[in-house]
């Protein structure tokens, strides 16, 4: 996964596109865009979607410390890469837009299942201290669900967007 110059320019861009995107909805809690982000340029760049995806997870420790909650970053969102692989290269177009809706949207109201096991590790929690973290932020993730399937109409304007904006001559 060797890069060119623009390809480091435009990931670095992302990356800093999906940390600002976060800061800049930071007020409303549990909405962003940037599983929309990951989604589009899952779609678009492949594996070498997991550079801007990590470029973002090293700006948000940096700029907001490298504590306990980023270490679930640290795998959380390549998940959502992961699932995105895994759909098929070739969906139908009307379909798009509400299938890669509907597995954003799915990230979202599975992020506090996600995010629990790294935080059991970290505190000690047993299954049932697990079990009570998941409850207590179950609301978040139904908002985050919500607000993820929303944001993630804006995935297939984006996916054209970045096609665009992308050299024929890169084979993604």
């Amino acid at each position: 996964m060797k890069l060119n110059v623009r390809e480091i320019a435009v990931f670095s861009m992302l990356g800093a596109m999906m940390f600002a995107s976060k800061v800049l909805m930071d007020v409303l809690p549990n909405i962003h865009l940037i599983g929309t982000f990951i989604v589009a340029i899952t779609v678009v760049y492949r594996k070498k979607a997991l550079y801007p995806i990590y470029i973002f997870i090293f700006v948000t420790g940096l700029l907001n410390g490298f504590a306990t909650w980023w270490i679930a970053y640290l795998y959380i969102w390549t998940l959502l890469w992961g699932a995105v692989m895994l759909l098929p290269k070739k969906l139908p177009e009307k379909a798009k837009p509400f299938i890669y809706s509907a597995v954003c949207a799915l990230h979202g109201f599975l992020y506090g299942i996600l995010y629990a096991p790294a935080q059991a590790l970290i505190f000690g929690l047993n299954f049932k201290g697990m079990l009570t973290w998941i409850a207590a932020g179950f609301a978040f993730d139904i908002t985050h669900g919500i607000s993820n399937f929303v944001c993630g109409l804006l995935i297939c304007p984006l996916i054209i967007l970045l096609k665009r904006l992308t050299p024929k001559t890169n084979s993604y």
